[in-house]
């Protein structure tokens, strides 16, 4: 053969051959029209396991997928009828015994060179056979996923319209009071719902943000317990838990999330146990320095899970049967978000179960330990009740579309004595602006016409001073698009998610709203009673007293060392360590129930990181140190009379 110089000998001397053919990904076949195999190259041996040139005098057919065979031969014929054809699927036999799926495209060398054969070009499609089911099994549980959904949705929406009905006819107050908690009950499953879709959103979105606080898990545990013992005791079926010794000690981690994958598979057992017990279990799996392996078993006698259904029960939009789905209702993205959880704080999770014998959930999660000055109040134990407190005077005006969110924070509002007008969009909104003078501003995000983004920007840029700097309070239900990061960008000063209780409104009105030093005073003055109250510490030390003691002792140690760093911090006038000293007491004077100082600390905080009202931030710092030094005296006391 002659030297290679150029592209062009290249060509003419068929060097292309061995790269495209013989080296070439793709399997060729070259076969007559009985289906004889006269010709393959190297390539089957990789990819369908066949030694080179192993099939050459044996029949094409015969390798083809015997139930599809006939298909498969009635696309063979109208090949051999055609110059050309493409995109022709089968499946052929591999070395190993298992079949792959290959689409060819054929040339008929009959129209070319006149002989009757066909050169089959044939590619390896499983991968993408694979992801079409793939796609089309995700597609169907969507599906189911979204009519379950509605079905989930309509049932405590119709609820909702059927008690309204009702409650417009009501003569008796038993009947209103009746149909009033049938409401709530319903509002409160359609929350559920939909917040199992915005975690799973979160979730999915990579924008969940754990928290890193310390927390003891028999305090979480009991708390969850206590939520579903009503709900066992109605159903006839016992819900017990025991926590290892060495797994009751103080912890870092999110206490929050390990509540979300409690309630979730807690409900889930007393969902689907209609006889016998629930048993939740805490162990220390192992330790490793200072990291704590906690491990979780939640046992129930349910109905149990399939077997073949078992891997499957943590996908999202699954269940173990639609007909699950229809006989206790449900989302199906519970156990997906419980899974998702446990993984994001390094954990693991598994399951075991029996049909009609029951499940058990199995997870561990790392935490490190934790020491008593890390603990702080546990979220679930908000008070659900409106602040006793009054805004007197303040001016605010409500920005929002929907009659019912206007109508519900309208009251509210009114209740703590502001001063309220209201608008239905943004440019209702400028107007009221241009004529009236505001403290503060709620701002909806979606409205008609001109929307809160709009809005809040014609107030920052279209207004004067002092109305361009009104505290700016976005009100968003969208928790899935970064809703809330946009609110900031665009000169709003803070956020509340819809639906929102009213101590939510209240916390992030005090941020902003302007208090008479007159109303503070009033607030803060120094009085006889007892000023501390243990009820909430001995709930968390769950009856261990020698807990609830270095509680107090720390207390007593560390407290009067802080108050003192802060008074020497307001000499120097460093209002920003003054706020983080503040910070730092926060959780101590929680736990040590002092009520009264809360506002207190709050207020030396804000305005100390901010730099704001410190004129009123030593005066705050003095009534501070009074309450503490009579709390002193008080828990010296009870430490006294602890046995």
């Amino acid at each position: 053969m002659e030297a290679i110089r150029s592209l062009a000998d290249y060509v003419n001397q068929g060097a292309f051959y061995k790269a495209v053919v013989e080296d070439g990904s793709d399997i060729i076949f070259i076969v007559d029209y009985n289906g004889n195999i006269l010709y393959h190259n190297p390539s089957v041996e990789e990819t369908l396991g066949h030694a080179p040139f192993s099939l050459i005098g044996k029949i094409f057919f015969d390798f083809v997928e015997p139930e599809t065979l006939k298909t498969f031969r009635a696309e063979f014929e109208k090949s051999t009828t055609k110059p050309y054809d493409e995109s022709i699927e089968f499946r052929f036999l591999c070395k190993d015994g298992s079949y792959k799926y290959l689409e060819f495209n054929s040339i008929n060398l009959k129209h070319k060179e006149g002989f009757e054969g066909l050169i089959l070009d044939c590619r390896d499609i499983t991968q993408r056979k694979k992801d079409a089911e793939e796609l089309l099994r995700a597609q169907k549980a969507k599906e189911q996923f979204l009519a379950n959904m509605s079905h989930e949705i309509r049932t405590p929406i119709n609820g909702i319209a059927g008690m309204v009905n009702l409650l417009t006819e009501a003569t008796s107050e038993e009947d209103r009071v009746s149909y009033l908690n049938a409401i709530k009950n319903s509002t409160e499953n359609l929350k559920v719902i939909i917040n199992d879709i915005l975690d799973l959103s979160v979730i999915e979105s990579g924008k969940l943000k754990l928290e890193k606080i310390g927390f003891n898990i028999k305090y979480q545990l009991s708390a969850v317990i206590d939520t579903f013992q009503f709900q066992c005791k109605e159903k006839g079926i016992e819900l017990k838990y025991s926590i290892d010794p060495k797994a009751d000690t103080i912890l870092l981690g999110d206490p929050v999330r390990l509540n979300q994958i409690l309630i979730n598979l807690i409900s889930n057992a007393v969902k689907f146990t209609h006889i016998g017990e629930i048993n939740v279990k805490v162990d220390l799996d192992h330790k490793k320095d200072k990291t704590h392996f906690i491990k979780f078993t939640v046992n129930d006698t349910g109905v149990g899970v399939p077997k073949e259904k078992v891997n499957h029960i943590f996908e999202s939009f699954t269940q173990a049967d639609e007909s699950v789905t229809r006989r206790y209702g449900g989302t199906g993205l519970g156990l997906s978000i419980v899974k998702q959880l446990v993984e994001l704080q390094n954990g693991t999770i598994e399951v075991r179960s029996m049909e009609s014998k029951g499940t058990r959930f199995v997870f561990i999660i790392p935490y490190e330990s934790g020491q008593i000055k890390d603990l702080v109040q546990p979220q679930s134990s908000r008070k659900e009740t409106t602040p006793r407190h009054s805004f007197e005077g303040l001016r605010v005006l409500l920005v929002e579309d929907n009659d019912i969110n206007r109508l519900y924070a309208l009251n509210i509002l009114k209740k703590w004595q502001c001063e309220v007008d209201g608008a239905e969009n943004g440019y209702i909104a400028l107007e009221r602006l241009r004529t009236n003078d505001y403290d503060i501003i709620l701002m909806d995000i979606q409205m008609p016409v001109m929307d809160g983004y709009e809005a809040t920007k014609n107030i920052r840029k279209g207004l004067k001073p002092p109305k361009s700097s009104i505290p700016i309070i976005a009100l968003t239900a969208n928790a899935i698009k970064g809703d809330n990061e946009k609110c900031l960008e665009v000169g709003m000063n803070d956020y509340l998610s819809k639906p929102f209780q009213p101590e939510d409104l209240y916390k992030v009105i005090s941020k902003f709203a302007k208090e008479k030093p007159s109303e503070l005073e009033k607030n803060t003055t120094v009085e006889e009673d007892n000023v501390t109250d243990l009820t909430y510490l001995s709930n968390v030390c769950d009856g261990d007293k020698v807990f609830m003691r270095d509680m107090i002792e720390t207390f007593i140690s560390n407290t009067p060392s802080a108050v003192n760093e802060m008074q020497k911090q307001v000499t120097k006038m460093e209002w920003r360590k003054v706020g983080d000293v503040a910070h730092k007491l926060k959780p101590s004077i929680t736990f040590m129930g002092i009520e009264s100082l809360k506002p207190v600390v709050k207020k030396i905080e804000d305005y100390g990181k901010e730099s704001y009202k410190t004129d009123e931030i030593p005066s705050l710092v003095d009534i501070l140190s009074q309450k503490c030094q009579i709390a002193y005296m008080e828990l010296r006391y009870t430490l006294e009379n602890l046995q």
